[in-house]
This record gives structure tokens, C-alpha cells and sequence, in this order.
């Protein structure tokens, strides 16, 4: 556990201890490679903004430590940007974000991930992985169609709703986009970008809709541009809602929540 906020280290070291977990913990990059060279982890907790160095330094030094085959989940409030998302899907290390029961969420990650029975946790802790379970989001197992020509936003999206459970689909063109969901009819949302090659997303937009059963599906529409005007079109194209790019995260999924209630 390498955490810099001594109060939320001792709260998660506490938590995550156990007969069948043994946890290491450090409050800086420097002390946590010190531990690193002495002994392999399963898992490494991160918190990704640390005193003595930036997160993708860290991760870095950690893979010349021959730990690139352990579990990392990097446990930040930070808002990361989209060549950090990048980046971070590539290494495949998972992210949860921190917030007031957030703890809870590690648990349970690391529990599934080290295959550790729940048998050997206490009835409390179980406790309180069950109400966090228990507290249902509405984008909870949704299943959305990102469309976008740019693999690099592709990426970037499909991390951050990795760190909800959401599920997501890819499609790089608007053609492609038209065939997943001629396919695939439990598709509950789609975020389309306008400025794609060939088929540019108001076309797409106008296509989809001329299907009866696509009439009520939510389509967001996402561009780069915030031109006066822009929305109108986005929303006579037959958009249900438009979002601008640089796409925030916690915008999008509020967005998305607004659209997906019944």
C-alpha cells in the first residue's frame, strides 16, 4: 500500500489486514521501492499523486523491479488526463477512484483478483462489502457504443467506464457503428462523435434513427467543437443530448445517468 495521507493508510491497512493478507505500506515513492527490492507483492495499491514522484515515474520503476506481473490498483482522487487514461489502459492497471467508500470497493477487488475465499474475512467487513454492493448506480451493467475514428479516445473512454461497471463497445467508423447495433439489440446508450471521415456522426446519427426500434435510444452527441449552432444541429440530427470535447468524467456520467433513468 504506498499512500502519502498517513490517516488513509492506516484506514485501508486496517480494512485490507488479515489472516490471509499481509500488508506492507509506505508513504512515499522512495520508501515504497525500497520495500519493492526486498520483496514480490500480489498486489500493489498506488495512489497515484505522491510527494517525491508523479505516478508514471513510479509505475515505471516499479516494472525494472521485475513486479510487472503484479496487480496494481491505483487508488487517486486524481482526475486523469486522456494520455494518462491512455497510458494507464495499455499497462492494463486498474483504477478506483477514491471516495468515502472507496476502501470498501479495494477490498473486494483484491479479494476477487487473490482468489481469497471470503470465509476468512470478518462478518463486519462482509458487512460493509454487501451495503456497498447494495448501493446500485443506474449505469451499472449498461451497456454503451462509443463511436469514435480516434483510437486514442477510444481508449481513454473505455478506462473510465471501466472504473464503473459499465460495459463498453467499440466502433471506429459510423459504418461500423450501424452494424454493431443492426447486431446487437441491448445496446442501452451511444456516445457518437460528430467529425469522423466519410460518415460524420449527423449522418450516422439521422441513419440510426430511421430505425423504429432505435427511436428512443439515448444518443449523445460529442464534438471538438463549441461553435454557436453546433448543439441545435446535434439535437435536429436526432441527438438526445450533445457534450464537448475535452470530454470531463464526471459531466459525462451525469450526462448519461439523466438519459438512462425510466
Amino acid at each position: 500500500m504506498i499512500e502519502d495521507n498517513v490517516e488513509e493508510l492506516q484506514r485501508v491497512t486496517e480494512l485490507l489486514s488479515n489472516d490471509q493478507i499481509e500488508v506492507f505500506s509506505a508513504t512515499t515513492a522512495q520508501k515504497a521501492l525500497s520495500v519493492l527490492k526486498k520483496e514480490l507483492f500480489d498486489c500493489i495499491v498506488l495512489d497515484y499523486v505522491l510527494p517525491d514522484a508523479n505516478g508514471m515515474e513510479l509505475l515505471n520503476n516499479i516494472n525494472l523491479l521485475k513486479q510487472s506481473q503484479t496487480l496494481i490498483l491505483l487508488h487517486s482522487a486524481r482526475d486523469f488526463t486522456q494520455d494518462e487514461l491512455i497510458q494507464l489502459k495499455r499497462l492494463n492497471h486498474k483504477i478506483i477512484t477514491k471516495t468515502p467508500n472507496s476502501h470498501v470497493h479495494l477490498l473486494e477487488e483484491i479479494l476477487v483478483t487473490l482468489h481469497i475465499d471470503k470465509k476468512y474475512i470478518s462478518e463486519s467487513k462482509l458487512k460493509m462489502i454487501n451495503s456497498i454492493r447494495d448501493t446500485k448506480d443506474i449505469l451499472d451493467n449498461r451497456k454503451v457504443l462509443v463511436v469514435d475514428d480516434d483510437v486514442r479516445n477510444l481508449f481513454a473512454l473505455t478506462a473510465v467506464f471501466e472504473r464503473s461497471k459499465i460495459n463498453v463497445i467499440t466502433a471506429e467508423s459510423g459504418r461500423e457503428a450501424l452494424e454493431i447495433l443492426n447486431n446487437d439489440k441491448s445496446i442501452d446508450i451511444v456516445l457518437m462523435d460528430i467529425m469522423m471521415p466519410e460518415m460524420d456522426g449527423y449522418e450516422t446519427i439521422q441513419i440510426i434513427r430511421k430505425e423504429q426500434r432505435n427511436k428512443s435510444l439515448p444518443i449523445i452527441a460529442v464534438t471538438a467543437k463549441a461553435m454557436i449552432g453546433d448543439r441545435q444541429k446535434c439535437i435536429s440530427s436526432g441527438a438526445s443530448d450533445y457534450i464537448t470535447k475535452p470530454v470531463k468524467t464526471e459531466q459525462l456520467l451525469a450526462l448519461m445517468r439523466v438519459w438512462l433513468i425510466k
